[in-house]
């Protein structure tokens, strides 16, 4: 029999878990130039990833993911890294192990994986072996570093989201996954909430808990949560803080800490059972989720209507299941998670 892990072990003991928010977001606030690479700060400036990881657990967060989101072949060779995968993505989680074991209380290090930036074949030129080489190498590294679980995010195609899977496997690790539905309620490669339910339970190395993060903004997400209604898993919701706005050279979310606490309350009642923020997604945002979460009573499954009138209109009609809404793939890299 498996060894339960850290996660599944706090999921059997609480109704919902705190995730964290943003990872660029507070690099950018510390220092970090567009373009760097900010898995090079594990090694160039591990106090200001102890003070990342640090600020999400303080503002009461159970989970928190590593910054290793880029540390893989593939895109760090866009910075001449690409041999340095695995050291970097273990050094992640090293700092990582310190700031959990000085909690005070169990908070689980989830190991960052986010997409390599490739097209997977048939469409692209990276094949599935190559794409769980890429995967594997960095599971490693989080695993040598003491991440409690591997967490592979924003990823849009059915065929790398079934290779981290089959690399979490070769590495022995238990993972969790999440996808994002930024184009008309579809990943960029075309998947529909119902089937990323599908996917999964397909999935011979099966995660811990999957859902949605990134996207459009919190009403879009939490449309998407709706749809993983069949879902026999735990389910994440991690939404950006709003919308993205250009203003005096930077993006800035427009997202106030008061509505990320109504979009987590409206989270945990639309069925997810790890509730988080992404791009955007500050401390004190996280102070007002743990606070709403913890004293707002749990309410019925929201409808639509009252998400958008909570958190702002949805960017498109539809949730992406109606076939004649789907988009056709695009050809673009995915950046790091802001």
């Amino acid at each position: 029999m498996a060894r339960t892990s850290k996660l599944e072990e706090l999921l059997q003991q609480r109704d919902w878990l705190l995730a964290d928010g943003a990872t660029g977001t507070e690099l950018f606030n510390m220092g970090l130039a567009s373009g760097d690479a900010p898995e090079l700060w594990n090694e160039d400036h591990p106090d200001r990833i102890h003070t990342l990881y640090k600020g999400a657990v303080d503002a009461g967060s159970d989970i928190f993911l590593t910054n290793s989101f880029g540390a893989n072949a593939a895109r760090l060779k866009l910075h001449d890294a690409q041999d340095r995968a695995f050291d970097l993505s273990r050094m992640a989680a090293e700092i990582g192990r310190d700031v959990a074991d000085a909690a005070g209380r169990p908070v689980v290090v989830a190991g960052s994986m986010g997409p390599t930036g490739e097209i997977m074949a048939p469409m692209g030129t990276l094949t599935h072996e190559n794409a769980v080489e890429i995967f594997h190498q960095q599971a490693e590294g989080l695993k040598a570093g003491g991440a409690d679980v591997l967490w592979v995010e924003t990823i849009s195609a059915a065929e790398e989201l079934k290779a981290a899977a089959e690399a979490a496997a070769l590495a022995d690790m238990p993972w969790c996954g999440t996808m994002s539905f930024d184009t008309a309620g579809r990943t960029m490669m075309g998947l529909t909430a119902p089937a990323l339910v599908a996917l999964v339970d397909r999935l011979k190395h099966k995660p811990v808990a999957f859902g949605a993060n990134c996207g459009v903004g919190a009403s879009d997400l939490l449309r998407t949560v709706l749809g993983f209604a069949d879902a026999s898993r735990p389910i994440i919701a991690k939404g950006n803080a709003g919308i993205p706005k250009y203003h005096d050279g930077h993006i800035h979310y427009d997202g106030t800490p008061d509505l990320m606490a109504d979009y987590a309350v409206l989270a945990r009642d639309a069925g997810a059972r790890i509730i988080g923020g992404c791009c955007g997604t500050t401390p004190v945002h996280l102070e007002s989720m743990r606070a709403a979460l913890e004293t707002r009573p749990k309410g019925g499954v929201p409808e639509l209507d009252a998400i958008s009138s909570a958190l702002g209109g949805f960017s498109s009609a539809s949730d992406g299941t109606d076939p004649s809404t789907t988009p056709a793939p695009r050809r673009t890299r995915r950046r790091a998670r802001a």
